[in-house]
């Protein structure tokens, strides 16, 4: 271009138009994709499922519904807890679909496979709802983030608060496979450090039918506190079982190492009340908590789960760091969100670290007896906070990501 030939102001006018082209091609295919991968109608539906969808939903909606003048948009999958399925999802959504960012995605093995296609395909994963250290340890990726718990976490985090309430004797009832054993180990580390003492364990298998022997066992050895090391059924079941027997009658309590408040409301107070355990979020904490959930509540006729909860934090946090870096390139996105303190609704103290892991302030609780609660869903009392950095702990070294 000869600047004589057209003048100064054409050129000058010319040139804007190129840099504003320029610009507006930094978001790929013209809009921003994100994909809520999650079990839709299975057993981890209720604390994900149409949640973590509305809760996707809801962050873009309030964000305005576009981004650098492009439009966002939602696209939804059923991954039905099966790792080929949400492998394959995965894949043609980054290939076929051109999703920016995949969402939620429940249980390791899935979010694990998931996690292997973002890698491969250089596009963006966020995990909510899965525990495994792995994603931050020896698996950690530019690509994958970790944004509301993991088992560490949640073990440490409880015993840790609980030995120091006087709960000093565990007897752990531990599903049998590596999520269960997992989470005695971390917890067992933290009792005994702290000057506990750790007086066995038994390990049924996943989806054991009767629970009763078990938890006879634990009653059986008089520890103050029956760790549950399980997840999904069996973590409920044993709480169940528990209160039939009058374990908390008893004298001894029980401490979930994983249960959310959707866990909770299926059990009913009766059967619940008196359990310990640690959580990302709790929906009746203060005035932001309330006022996100009850809008959540409005759409949902539940309150949202920690895992909910965090894909709508993660979800405004992504789309922030897009409009502060101007694009949509997965590794800028990703390093402005390390960049930027997390401090919202749903996390305080939140950061994320060089690891993709975000660390944020968790909560020992302890649900009400039904004479405590005076409203619904009124299932928690806040004992004590947990600091991100004691719950999490420091970087695992075996992450090439970290700084040696």
């Amino acid at each position: 271009m000869n600047p004589k030939r057209f003048g100064l102001p054409v050129a000058a006018a010319l040139t804007a138009a190129l840099l504003s082209g320029s610009a507006m091609a930094q978001v790929s295919d013209d809009v921003v994709k994100i994909g809520v991968l999650t079990d839709m109608n299975g057993p981890a539906s209720a604390p994900t499922g149409q949640g973590s969808v509305t809760a996707a939903q809801m962050a873009i909606d309030d964000f305005g519904g576009t981004v650098l003048g492009k439009p966002i948009s939602i696209v939804i999958g059923d991954h039905q807890l099966k790792a080929d399925i949400g492998a394959a999802i995965a894949r043609r959504w980054y290939d076929v679909e051109q999703v920016d960012l995949i969402v939620d995605v429940p249980v390791s093995a899935v979010g694990l496979a998931v996690q292997n296609i973002a890698n491969e395909k250089k596009r963006l994963f966020i995990t909510h709802s899965t525990g495994t250290a792995d994603f931050h340890g020896k698996f950690c990726s530019p690509y994958a983030i970790q944004w509301v718990f993991d088992t560490r976490a949640l073990a440490v985090g409880t015993a840790d608060a609980v030995v120091k309430r006087g709960g000093d004797s565990w007897f752990f009832i531990t599903d049998d496979y590596a999520f269960g054993h997992s989470l005695e180990r971390d917890a067992s580390s933290v009792i005994t450090a702290n000057g506990g003492k750790v007086l066995g364990s038994v390990k049924p298998p996943l989806a054991t039918p009767d629970l009763s022997s078990f938890v006879l066992q634990a009653q059986a050895s008089k520890a103050k506190i029956i760790g549950i090391a399980a997840g999904p059924p069996n973590n409920m079941n044993e709480i169940k079982t528990g209160s039939e027997f009058g374990v908390f009658k008893g004298g001894q309590q029980m401490a979930a190492l994983l249960a959310l408040i959707t866990d909770i409301h299926g059990l009913g107070l009766q059967a619940a009340q008196g359990l310990l355990l640690t959580t990302s979020f709790y929906w009746d904490m203060d005035d932001k908590t309330r006022e996100w959930s009850k809008r959540y509540f409005a759409k949902m006729n539940k309150m949202p789960t920690m895992w909910q909860a965090g894909v709508y934090s993660s979800v405004i946090h992504y789309l922030n760091a897009i409009k502060a870096v101007g694009t949509d390139d997965p590794l800028k996105v990703a390093a402005k969100m390390r960049e930027t303190p997390v401090e919202d609704f749903f996390a305080r103290n939140g950061k994320l670290r060089d690891d993709n892991l975000m660390v944020h302030d968790l909560w020992l609780v302890q649900v009400k007896t039904p004479e405590e609660s005076k409203y619904p869903w009124d299932y928690y009392k806040i004992l004590s906070t947990i600091s991100g950095d004691k719950a999490f702990g420091p970087p695992d070294p075996a992450c090439a990501m970290v700084k040696k």
